[in-house]
């Protein structure tokens, strides 16, 4: 199949925001290297993942200018050496660099085949949203049935996966989401809903738990409301799972472990998980598949944005003013 010297894409050129992003009409189309392919992009996934990079906050992130975004599905359209599949023609989900374009190299082995009679934009949240709550739940929240497990920014990509497969488990649901989203977190199976913006999080958690806390807490707000889900977790046994800092940094010391907070916090980076434990991924994505295959998971349409109003889907992630997954068309 005939592929163009050059594509559209969107480039970051600061450190300021998604503002500074710009469309660019001329950018080539990269060449897969070895063990790599090339895919014509049909939708791309928008993640806080993104904002972070835009700000200069990322751990090691790119520096402007870059090709932005990350996260994409479409078909593969050629492949590099030492390739044997997916092959030219097969539909694949991944992460790779430079997703926010009309086409995109993934890595051969990472890609994800698109599940029969889903769409692109339904393909994206099986790469990034629902391994990092599969992955918050069990290997590393080992979640049990008739736990309480509190999940905030439920009302998002990952927030939702998280309250569908939290309840498939047996467990109670405390979620936290702005007023307005309530009723989908609700429509989920979540048991509670809380205003993420209430200074008394941690007060209303015991409240609901008869005073002894959430058993495991996932945690990707950040900022102030991470000392909340210090607080709102059970002494002891409680685990926090930390996978998103949206809110901002925040910290604790060990003085408030041994005195404060006697909780497990343990930090969850899917990157991460799938170099250092790539045994631990594999058996997550054997999980993720079953829960597919028995229609615990089923896809969702994400609300979708033409490439160039990427800075507005960006813009408006930030401002927490959506619901569910965001894709770019390109």
């Amino acid at each position: 199949m005939s592929i163009p010297a050059t594509m559209r894409a969107l480039e970051q050129t600061s450190l300021r925001g998604p503002q500074d992003m710009r469309l660019i009409l001329d950018a080539p189309v990269p060449t897969p290297g070895r063990g790599e392919v090339l895919i014509r992009v049909a939708a791309a996934g928008v993640n806080f993942a993104d904002i972070s990079k835009a700000h200069g906050t990322f751990l090691d992130g790119p520096q402007p200018p870059y090709p932005a975004g990350f996260e994409a599905a479409g078909e593969v359209v050629a492949a590099g050496e030492a390739v044997t599949g997916p092959r030219p023609g097969d539909r694949v989900a991944g992460v790779g660099y430079g997703a926010f374009a009309k086409y995109m190299v993934l890595p051969a082995a990472a890609a994800t085949p698109v599940p029969a009679g889903w769409s692109a934009e339904q393909a994206l949240g099986l790469v990034v949203n629902w391994p990092t709550a599969l992955a918050a739940l069990k290997p590393l929240g080992r979640v049990a049935a008739g736990e309480t497990v509190l999940v905030h920014a439920a009302a998002g990509a990952t927030g939702q996966a998280a309250v569908t497969m939290a309840k498939h488990y047996g467990a109670t649901v405390i979620a936290t989401a702005s007023p307005g989203k309530h009723e989908t977190v609700l429509a989920l199976g979540a048991d509670h809903v809380l205003d993420s913006r209430s200074e008394d999080l941690a007060a209303e958690v015991l409240r609901l738990t008869d005073g002894a806390g959430a058993d495991l807490v996932l945690e990707s707000a950040g900022g102030a409301t991470f000392e909340a889900s210090l607080a709102a977790a059970k002494r002891v046994t409680g685990r926090v799972v930390v996978y998103g800092v949206a809110g901002g940094e925040a910290s604790i010391t060990n003085w408030e472990l041994v005195y404060r907070h006697q909780v497990h916090v343990i930090g969850l980076n899917i990157g991460v998980l799938i170099q250092a434990a790539p045994q631990v991924f594999g058996e997550l994505m054997g999980e993720l598949s079953a829960l597919i295959a028995a229609g615990v998971l089923a896809p969702t349409r994400p609300t979708t944005y033409d490439l160039a109003d990427g800075p507005k889907a960006l813009a408006e992630l930030e401002a927490r003013a959506t619901v569910g997954k965001l894709a770019l068309r390109p």
